[in-house]
């Protein structure tokens, strides 16, 4: 699975809420900032925050707006607020929910012990990747791993973003592993619920890179 040959593992880092965070995540190396838009989380923002919080962005990182079962009047109004965001789905939204904005997209996945991905790829096949997160109550930000034996060896025509409880200290582990396009944190790296920790964001980053050298190592 994942990206033989496809070049480093993208990080994305998930609700963020302040300027100083997105700042800093920058700094430490994402290459995506996560924006949720989803009121029951305490990660939550609004759409004209997220536009404020991402004007500082530098034009390779991309910002990335978080859904959870929104209407289609709010996905469009987020739309058209930050036209360059890539969009997430992490409810319960039907291929055609995912497409009705015309935006590239990510599908979340909540990976429990029962659940096909290559039928959730099949099901969605015009999602720029399927996001494999943990199965936790609610719709993500449990900050729990997820058995990552679950995963096929291979998902046709889609990259894996990898999920779920990550943090410096097992993202090595999880690159290693599952080979992953990119990889995704958001409580790993906070001080407390949507305040970020500079340093740990940094860690982070450090550990996907020496990861990927670990990997570069072995193809050599």
């Amino acid at each position: 699975m994942g990206r033989p040959g496809a070049g480093p593992t993208r990080i994305k880092i998930c609700g963020l809420t302040r300027e100083a965070d997105v700042a800093a995540a920058v700094e430490a190396g994402a290459d995506a900032v996560g924006f949720v838009l989803y009121a029951r989380s305490p990660r939550h923002v609004t759409t004209q925050r997220a536009r404020e919080l991402s004007r500082a962005l530098p034009p390779f990182v991309t910002p990335v707006l978080l859904f959870v079962n929104a209407t289609p009047d709010e996905v469009q109004v987020a739309c058209t607020v930050l036209p360059q965001a890539l969009l997430q789905f992490h409810g319960d939204e039907s291929r055609a929910d995912c497409e009705a904005a015309g935006r590239p997209y990510l599908r979340a996945v909540r990976m429990g012990a029962a659940v096909d991905l290559l039928d959730c790829a099949s099901r969605f096949p015009s999602a720029a990747a399927l996001l494999v997160d943990a199965p936790v109550e609610g719709y993500g930000g449990g900050g729990k791993v997820f058995d990552w034996s679950l995963l096929p060896s291979d998902v046709p025509g889609h990259r894996l973003v990898l999920s779920g409880g990550l943090t410096p200290a097992n993202v090595i582990d999880g690159v290693l592993r599952v080979r992953p396009y990119a990889v995704d944190v958001s409580s790993g790296v906070e001080a407390s619920k949507g305040v970020k920790d500079a340093a740990l964001m940094r860690r982070f980053c450090e550990a996907v890179r020496e990861a990927d050298a670990r990997l570069a190592d072995a193809a050599t």
